[in-house]
């Protein structure tokens, strides 16, 4: 009896190590079991790329007229539902010089799911997002940053960049406007991905800290990129003057 009991044990530690090791790999930010991934571009250069995640929303022509006023240029993972919501949106967005980057059409997890419906989620979006006048390669962002078997399966087969992020300082909490900027700041290095959520009510206090998160960054010497001219990097050499570590100029 005490054998078969020791065995039960055994069986259910491994089973809880494999559903750990499944979170892991479900969450991981630099690992996906197929296609090719980005958490940040190991360079020289300091250079940043601002991302924002789910909208868009009413909020869009705000956060337009700032990064304008700023001179930054960012990329927005938009949601294809939130992009059909309000038309116009997306135009505006591509017009104003940003990037838009796929984050699926209703923002469920991609994790278990068929590849029918991730080839929905993905291409519906995708529709839209060429419909506004985004030329190029459009990058993709799970929801939350899960991913499994169909989703890199599909990723890799389409030849698709999956792009997560390195700083990530409002997800899952509240912090005030200048606790976000201080976080930015502090953790930001050469070639980061920014994820930041300035949609809804729930993100103003993520607008409220763009000011001082884009002075800060300046101020630090970093230039701001969209994720496309940030993995074109990838394959550059580092120059030497980016080795040195003078400040780069502001963004134009």
């Amino acid at each position: 009896m005490r054998r078969w009991a020791i065995r039960g044990l055994v069986v259910l530690l491994v089973v809880a190590l494999g559903a750990a090791g499944l979170y892991k790999l479900v969450n991981a930010r630099t690992f996906q079991l197929a296609g090719e991934l980005t958490a940040r571009v190991k360079t020289g250069e300091k250079v940043v790329a601002l991302t924002f995640d789910d909208g868009p929303d009413e909020h869009a022509g705000e956060l337009v007229d700032l990064l304008a006023a700023e001179r930054v240029r960012a990329t927005f993972f938009v949601v294809g539902s939130q992009l059909a919501a309000h038309p116009g949106t997306a135009e505006a967005l591509v017009a104003a010089g940003h990037q838009l980057g796929n984050h699926t059409f209703t923002h469920r997890r991609m994790v278990f799911v068929s590849p029918g419906t991730v080839a929905a989620e993905i291409e519906r979006t995708d529709a839209l997002i060429r419909r506004a006048g985004q030329r190029g390669d459009i990058p993709f962002r799970p929801p939350t940053g899960k991913k499994l078997l169909s989703l890199p399966l599909y990723l890799s087969e389409h030849r698709r960049h999956t792009v997560m992020w390195d700083v990530e300082p409002d997800s899952g909490r509240s912090p005030a406007p200048a606790e976000i900027a201080a976080m930015v700041r502090e953790q930001v290095r050469p070639g980061s991905i920014v994820l930041l959520h300035p949609w809804y009510s729930s993100g103003r206090d993520t607008r409220a800290s763009l000011r001082a998160t884009i002075a800060g960054l300046r101020a630090d010497g970093y230039r701001f990129v969209t994720v496309a001219e940030l993995l074109a990097l990838r394959d550059q050499p580092t120059s030497k003057v980016a080795i040195a570590g003078p400040k780069a100029a502001p963004s134009r």
